[in-house]
């Protein structure tokens, strides 16, 4: 029920019945689901709490729902900025806000919160729901069954032992757990590196979040067009998290100086809005972001890939927390099952098949139309047809916010609503 302290050197070997590998928002909701399921998790985590992670830091009602389904409170009072929909910029000198849709499966307002506020938030929560966590255990390789293949347990740098029936992999998008198991990473997906900072800013307190579809390096569409699309989410202390990013479909990926980008997109920007570099705070930051399935199977040999592991970022935004947090809500529950059916049984093995069926399920055509959309807009021109077009008409422009923030009733929704859900359908899985 509390935080365990790091031994030191090689000792007995520490048994649970599920150990989750890293305690970012995957690791962390996989445990406190597990937990109240009753199971015994350790999870490691290779830093110490409070670490900062990169990340816009701003979130959907959809990560809202899924924070407030594990138990957190999400009201302003308990230190979260809430936002009411997402200002768009493109097309034209003056942006387009857009709230977000009002809906009966999710609630009307995405919310704000630093990373490192954030995962140490619900780190705390998975212990207080019963997990153990171990923090600078830095998982250096599995333990494996020598007949089966399957894994048994993890190492660490260290030489300190954990075992358990099933391992989770939420240890990002490097993934070396899932890598020392044969798991690698799918070219034919869509793949993003972003980059940001934060600059004190008297944007600070800002109820939208903001997107930038055209990133110009000089005075709009009077200079050159950039690949990638931009960022400005107000934090509500002082400063804005402020970033690009730029997919793997774009001409100019792996062959751009993102920061250089970063900060000739930001000198382009009004001045009174502090977007320079004598009002950042921090260094510029890079990530990337592995997007739609692309690596699998999500289980296989007591390995179960969570989050950025199993690369669970949504194509059509670059949102991966949300995902992350519903694919630990599934995991548990199949993991949950298999437990109470005997952990190594065929009938427990069955039941652990239901996670990676109800991901494809849930996000399988999603995240398919999703790789279409990201080879579009990898072209400038394409995208400059869309904000130049498309913006402008705000039936059209309410229907992509629901597409790209996968908004959607499942239940008697709007025509909107079945559209977008019956895409899904019929697209096969990613």
């Amino acid at each position: 029920m509390s935080f365990a302290k790091p031994q030191s050197g090689a000792g007995a070997t520490i048994e649970s019945d599920v150990i989750v590998v890293g305690a970012g928002p995957a690791g962390s909701t996989t445990a406190a689901y597990l937990a109240r399921h009753g199971l015994s998790v350790t999870m490691l985590e290779k830093s110490h709490f409070p670490r900062e992670k990169v990340c816009g830091d701003g979130l959907t009602p959809r990560a809202t729902r899924q924070l407030t389904r594990l138990g957190i409170d999400t009201s302003e009072a308990n230190g979260w900025l809430h936002n009411k929909g997402l200002r768009v910029y493109g097309g034209r000198k003056e942006p387009f806000e857009l709230l977000w849709p009002d809906l009966t499966d999710f609630p009307p307002y995405g919310v704000v919160r630093p990373r490192a506020d954030f995962d140490d938030m619900l780190a705390k929560h998975a212990v207080a729901a019963g997990a153990e966590l171990v923090q600078g255990a830095n998982v250096d390789g599995a333990i494996l069954d020598d007949r089966t293949g399957r894994i048994t347990g993890v190492t660490t740098k260290d030489g300190r032992s954990f075992s358990a029936p099933l391992v989770v992999a939420a240890d990002g998008n490097s993934s070396r757990l899932s890598v020392s198991m044969g798991l690698n990473k799918r070219a034919d997906r869509p793949m993003g590196v972003a980059v940001r900072t934060y600059y004190t800013s008297p944007r600070t307190n800002d109820d939208f979040l903001e997107s930038w579809l055209e990133l110009w390096d000089g005075e709009p569409h009077k200079s050159t067009l950039m690949p990638g699309y931009g960022w400005v989410f107000g934090m509500g202390d002082g400063t804005s998290n402020v970033g690009l990013g730029v997919l793997n479909t774009s001409k100019g990926f792996g062959q751009t100086d993102y920061r250089a980008l970063l900060k000739r997109w930001l000198d382009n920007t009004p001045e009174e809005w502090g977007f320079r570099d004598e009002n950042m705070v921090g260094k510029v930051q890079g990530a990337a972001l592995p997007m739609a399935f692309n690596r699998q199977p999500h289980y296989g040999r007591g390995l179960v890939l969570v989050g950025d592991a199993g690369g669970m970022v949504n194509p059509f935004n670059g949102e991966g927390i949300a995902y992350a947090m519903e694919a630990a809500e599934y995991a548990a529950e199949a993991i949950a099952e298999a437990n109470s059916r005997g952990f190594g049984t065929r009938s427990a093995e069955k039941a652990m098949q239901a996670y990676p069926a109800r991901l494809r399920a849930e996000l399988g055509g999603y995240y398919r139309l999703g790789t279409i959309f990201v080879k579009l807009i990898g072209d400038p021109r394409i995208m400059k047809l869309c904000t130049t077009y498309g913006l402008p008409r705000k039936t059209l422009m309410r229907f992509v916010l629901k597409l790209l923030a996968n908004l959607t009733d499942s239940h008697d929704g709007d025509a909107m609503d079945r559209i977008i859900n019956a895409l899904c359908r019929v697209a096969p899985s990613a």
